[in-house]
């Protein structure tokens, strides 16, 4: 069982997300955001305050029944041209992989969207990252686009899942 709730980015929360940071440092190499070779405390806060202080976005901490952190996501709630909700990120602690956490957090904000009456949910995943393309593939998402993403111009395969039957 996971638990999705807002990030207060407190200290304690963003040591926690840091560590998960530091866990992912293929993640980092792929996308370029961090320096994989040096994650450092104050560039995830950084990047996280950044990322929550940006409007129509939402940052939210994922806990599994015990109450320990083991990932986070960031969400685009409405996409400006497309109308779709997105997940920019999902990032679960590299020390927990294979434990079902990530399929477990992408279908808790399924579920939520679900909830909400959104007809699918969409991603986008650096062409780079083969194994990212694996995992939502296995979760039932397919490619619709190629095109490159809009912060950095990185190669990106778009990726849409149907949450209507």
């Amino acid at each position: 069982m996971i638990s999705l709730t807002p990030a207060t980015l407190n200290d304690a929360e963003i040591d926690e997300m840091h560590a998960v940071c530091s866990t992912n440092r293929l993640y980092w190499q792929y996308s370029g955001d961090l320096d994989p070779d040096d994650i450092s405390r104050d560039a995830v806060a950084a990047m996280l305050r950044e990322e929550a202080g940006t409007g129509g976005q939402e940052l939210r901490i994922a806990r599994d029944r015990t109450g320990r952190l083991v990932g986070f996501t960031a969400l685009l709630l409405r996409h400006p041209v497309d109308g779709h909700p997105w997940i920019g990120l999902l990032l679960v602690d590299g020390r927990l992989r294979r434990q079902g956490h990530g399929r477990a957090i992408a279908t808790a904000l399924e579920q939520r969207f679900r909830t909400e009456g959104e007809p699918g949910i969409r991603l986008g995943i650096l062409e780079n990252n083969t194994e990212a393309r694996r995992f939502w593939t296995a979760l039932g998402y397919h490619e619709i686009d190629r095109r490159p993403d809009l912060a950095k111009g990185r190669p990106t395969l778009v990726m849409h899942k149907d949450l209507v039957p």
